[in-house]
Order: C-alpha cells, then structure tokens, then sequence
C-alpha cells in the first residue's frame, strides 16, 4: 500500500508540475505558453513573407507540440486574433458574436514584422530538443516587449490559476519607457471589444475591475448597445438580457442582435418605459455589467510567481537592457570578426601570399606556408591567424584575386570601423539606448494596435438589491399554514424580492429568519411576518404575553429582534411557555381574566404594555401577577372624543 501510496504522490506531483509549467501558465520572459512559442517557432522556420495555409502551420507544429492538431489549431485562432504578432487572412471567427474560425485548409496565415522585431533572434536563444528528439525548440524567447500583458492570459493548473488581462501595446511600451527613465506610470486593461472599466479596484493587476457594455440611450424608446463588456460576446450578452426580459427583470418586447462587423444590439421596450428607466436594470440584471477578478501568475526563473504590473514592466525594463546589450555584444564580435578576414583578404591578396603555396606539396605546408606569410604583418591583426582563417582564405577563387578592389575593400573596413565606434557607444549608454528603441518601434505600431478602445470611467457596480422592486407578494395561509411567494391562497402579508429577508414567528413563540420562501411551512396561527432588514426590525418591537401551564401566572416581556443568524431558530419565551398574546403595538391595553375562586373578589384586571420596559431578547419576562389567569382579552382603543368625554365625567365626580 505504502508502494503505490508513493508512485501516486510522485505521478501528481510530476502530473502538476507538468500543467503549471507547460500547458497553462505563461512565461514571464516572453509572455506566452508552450504551445503559443511553438507555433511561433514554427512560423519563423517557414517564414517567406507569403502566406502559409493554417493547416499546414499546424502540421510542421506538431513537430514540437505533442498534443494533437486540434488545440494547435484552436491557439493559432486565438494568437491571430489578438492582431500583435500574426496577420491573418480568412475567416478567423468574429470575437464580437463568439463564431468561430473556419477550418484551418480554408484560412492562412503570416507573421507579422513587429513578432520578428520583438522575439526572434536565433543567435541568443536558447534552444532544445523537441518531445522526440529530432528538433529543436526554444525554451523561450528573447522577448524585447512584457508579451504578456499585452495578449493577456487565462490558464487553469492544479492548484492555482490565472486571468490576466490584455492591456493596449502603445501605453505598454509607453509604460516601459517611463520606467526606464524612472518616471511613475500607471497601466489599465484595454480590450479589442471595447466597452467600459471601472479600474478604482485593479490593485496593479491583483484586484478587480468592472466591466460594462456601453449603451445609447438617444431614443428614449430603445436601447443599442454599441460596445461589449470585457470579455463578453453578443451571443451571450443577448441570451442574458432575454432572459432578464423573460423573468421581468427588464420591460422589453423585443432583443435583436444585428452584430457583424460591429456591435449592435437593439433592445425595445414596451410602451410607458422609458430608455432612461432601464440603464440601471440592465447593469443588475444582465451581463452588461459584470466584475472581473484578476490574478497576475506567471512562470518565473522555472516556478509559479504572482506579479503586479509594475514588476512586470521593471522586469521587462531589464531584460530589454541585457537584451539589447546580447545583441550588440554579438554584433561587435560579428564586425569584429568581419573586420579580420578583410584584413586577412588584403594582405593575403596585396603581399601576394598566396603565391607561397604554389610550390607546396602537402595541406600542412600549404597551412605552414600561408600562416609564416603573416608574421610580419602582425601588428595589423585584430587577432591570430587560426586554421579556419587559412581555410576562409584558400578558397577565395582565383577570379575574385585577379579582380580584386582596394579601394572597395577600404571602404568596408571604414563602415566596419564607424560601426563598431556607434557599438561602443551604446554599449556604455544602454538605458538610453532601449528607450530609443522603444520610441521608434513606438512609431512602427500599427494605428489600430495604438488605438485604446475601452474607456475608463468612474462608476460603482449596480446593487441589485437597489434596482429591484417589490412586486412579489407574500402570502399566508393560516388554514394550511404555508407561508410564500408561491402560494395563491390565503392573506398577503407583504410584498417582497427574491433578495429580501423575512422574520416570522410561530405559533409556539419560535421566530426565524430566511430568505423570502417560495413555500415554508410555519404552523397555523402564525403571530407575525416582516422583514427582516435593519431599518425595519429596529423600529419593531414586540410584546410577548405568556402563561406558566403549570402555575397559571402571566408574565410579559418586550423587546426588539436585532441578531440573528439565518435559518436558525430562537425562542421568545422560556421552553414551556404557553404564549397568550404577541404585539408590535407600543402602547395597547389589555386585560387578564382570573380563576374564580371563592372569597376572592377581584377577577379580572387591566394593563397597559407602555408601563413595562424594553429589555433584551433573551431575557426573561416580569410577572403581571400571582394570580392563576384563565384568558386574555386585548382592549380595543378608545376614540379621541370618547377618551376626552371620559376624561372630563371623571372630573365631574371628583368635583362632586
């Protein structure tokens, strides 16, 4: 048992590790999952500057990606349609009403110059083997742009997942070159469908934004949404919004989606509503409003990492610094190298050194002969002469020596010369370097891509407790004693929302609190059903008037219901308690009716609730009287003339 116990933990542990690093979180380096970097890679292997066939990009894929072509298909649609790196041509689905692409035979696809002058560049990639063996792949590429942020990411693993979301390149880059000069900046969602963000709560890509359609309202008798809310498409913002019209949420006799090559979705309302009247239902009670939570995990030096957006755009400021600071070294050492073999071909060809080898036998002499030719031009040399520099050199072809070009061989050792100064430079001005890269690939952005197409505004998300009405009614049926919204007999009690709380209390003293029900039993001769909302409780109180089965003494006990816990139950009274009478009445009258019992004179008598205080729930009450109580009677009020006409026979008699 403890042998299979263990290969199970270890087969999950490598199964997560698997799924977090290399199917559904990206790479902080450049931005992209594993199956995204192939079809790149892919792509910059069979890249001719024509299109290629989609399916045909899947197929070379599979090379690198061992999952099948079906989800390198469907992550091609999704990369292309993000429009940064991949120009497509072909129906590629409509992120506006969520239809998908066309088979991949029918659609083709190309990169695009911005993904050549952001990731590729094979000299400093680190590469290796494939799945099977028999290629290459990149670990990841040198990304000059925080790709992640800008494409965004959503990726479930074991354990963890995450939501990032797409962010506008041009305040990316523009965001990067701030950080580099050590300016502040400030970075926001943008997304391709437009619509409106709330950013009060994005915690720097931690928190959470809403997200709203955006509406017109200029005929007050229908609404158009023009623009989509984050992340939504119009197949399902309609299915929403007819379903809110079907439960009367919202007062619409017609949704009708006309979104093609742009949004448009026409919602008319019945007669006597107003366009103005049904913003706020809409954000309630559809998906024209909702919150996006965020989560900004991203695979970093090999592990899972949680990152704000300004520790991304920091990273990323550096490594655009140890980037561009790669290439120069590597082109310094390129032109170097360059500048050696024209020196080489020179001397070789002016001092006439290959004339040495003609009476050779051997390729050691050969090699002998060519390198002692060099001695005495040492001090010329960028460097030693080395084999491959007299292999490089015995197969200059004849014609090119008899043909060859001092002064064009001058020139090249000028421009080589002047590049390797302009190399120096940057090499000591990096920082300034990178933000000019930045700004002039700032310039190459294409207008669409620099465009921002969310507008953020400030707003709250629509309570819907708020924007509800209580048009439900809630009845009770004391011969049933069935308590609901769905109950058609019996009395209305009060009209509610499906999102309101109710107190009733039963027939035994017990109150409890629920949501509004649809059909609860209660008991029959329930005593009282409200709400049970702070303002309404806090304004109730409750008299209780309650008999001892055992002793017949009546005891009276008020006050108010203040905490509580949902679906529990509580006692008013003692266990035991038989309950003669509950009020909310502050000042009612009423009136105990004793045993008859011989030499006792007195058989009833009055009280008035007002003259006892308010204490706690779960107190005990005070005791009327040590008398044994048969009934209660509860007095009616007088009316004001009656009580002023009382009032002043009383002062007659005394007078008399």
């Amino acid at each position: 048992m403890a042998y299979i116990q263990n290969i199970f933990d270890k087969n999950f542990i490598e199964y997560a590790s698997y799924v977090i690093r290399d199917r559904a979180i990206p790479d902080i380096e450049d931005g992209l999952k594993p199956v995204q970097r192939r079809i790149l890679h892919t792509m910059f292997a069979m890249d001719d500057g024509r299109y290629n066939k989609v399916a045909n990009v899947v197929g070379e894929c599979m090379k690198y990606h061992p999952h099948g072509d079906a989800s390198i298909g469907s992550a091609l649609v999704v990369l292309a349609n993000k429009e940064l790196f991949i120009d497509k041509q072909g129906n590629f689905g409509n992120l506006y009403t969520g239809d998908g692409a066309s088979a991949p035979r029918y659609i083709e696809c190309r990169l695009k110059s911005l993904a050549k002058r952001v990731l590729h560049n094979p000299a400093i990639t680190q590469f290796v083997p494939s799945y099977d063996g028999r290629n290459k792949e990149p670990v990841v590429f040198p990304a000059k742009l925080p790709v992640v942020l800008v494409i965004g990411a959503e990726g479930i693993a074991v354990g963890m997942s995450t939501n990032i979301l797409s962010h506008n390149l041009k305040e990316v880059i523009q965001a990067e070159i701030a950080c580099l000069k050590g300016e502040e900046f400030h970075l926001y969602p943008d997304c391709p469908t437009g619509g409106l963000i709330d950013v009060s709560d994005y915690q720097d890509g931690l928190g959470k934004i809403i997200t709203r359609a955006k509406l017109d309202t200029k005929d007050p008798k229908r609404i158009v949404i023009t623009e989509l809310p984050f992340g939504s498409n119009s197949e399902r913002l309609t299915e929403s919004i007819v379903r809110a019209a079907k439960n009367g949420k919202i007062k619409a006799t017609s949704v009708t989606d006309f979104t093609a090559e742009k949004v448009e979705i026409e919602i008319k309302l019945q007669r006597g509503v107003y366009a103005e009247d049904m913003v706020q239902s809409l954000y309630a009670f559809t998906d024209c409003e909702q919150s996006i939570s965020c989560n900004l995990l991203v695979i970093k030096d090999n592990m899972p990492q949680v990152m704000t957006i300004t520790e991304v755009i920091r990273h990323h400021s550096n490594q655009l610094v140890g980037i561009l600071q790669q290439e120069l070294e590597l082109e310094r050492s390129q032109l170097n190298d360059k500048l050696h073999l024209r020196t080489l071909e020179r001397i070789f060809i002016e001092e006439r050194i290959y004339k040495r080898i003609e009476e050779e036998k051997t390729e050691a002499a050969v090699h002998k002969a060519v390198i002692s030719g060099f001695e005495p031009f040492k001090a010329e040399l960028i460097r030693p002469v080395t084999e491959e520099d007299v292999e490089h050199l015995l197969k200059i072809p004849i014609r090119r020596i008899s043909l060859y070009d001092i002064n064009k061989n001058r020139q090249e050792v000028v421009a080589i010369n002047k590049r390797l100064k302009e190399v120096a430079k940057l090499l000591k001005n990096l920082v300034a370097y990178a933000i000019s890269w930045l700004e002039e690939t700032l310039q190459e952005v294409e207008p669409e891509l620099a465009k921002r197409r969310t507008e953020i505004k400030k707003f709250s998300a629509v309570d819907v407790r708020e924007v509800v009405k209580r048009d439900m009614s809630l009845r009770y049926d004391g011969k049933t004693g069935y308590l609901g919204t769905g109950i058609t007999t019996g009395y209305e009690q009060l009209q509610v929302t499906p999102y309101d709380r109710v107190l009733f209390v039963r027939k035994s003293g017990i109150y409890t609190v629920c949501q509004a029900p649809e059909k609860i039993f209660v008991d029959t001769g329930m005593w009282w059903c409200g709400l049970a909302d702070k303002e309404t409780l806090s304004k109730t109180l409750f008299t209780i008037v309650y008999r001892d089965p055992a002793t017949l003494f009546c005891s009276i006990k008020r006050c108010r219901i203040e905490q509580f816990i949902s679906n529990r139950d509580y006692p008013l009274v003692p266990d035991g308690m038989e309950i003669l009478y509950i009020s909310t009445d502050k000042n009612f009258r009423f009136k105990l009716h004793y045993v008859e019992k011989p030499r006792i004179k007195i058989r009833e008598e009055e009280f008035s609730a007002s003259d006892y205080e308010e204490k706690g729930a779960r107190t005990l009450g005070v005791r009327l009287s040590n008398r044994e109580t048969e009934r209660l009677e509860v007095l009616k009020a007088r009316s004001r003339s009656t009580a002023s006409k009382a009032k002043a026979e009383s002062k007659d008699e005394k007078a008399e």
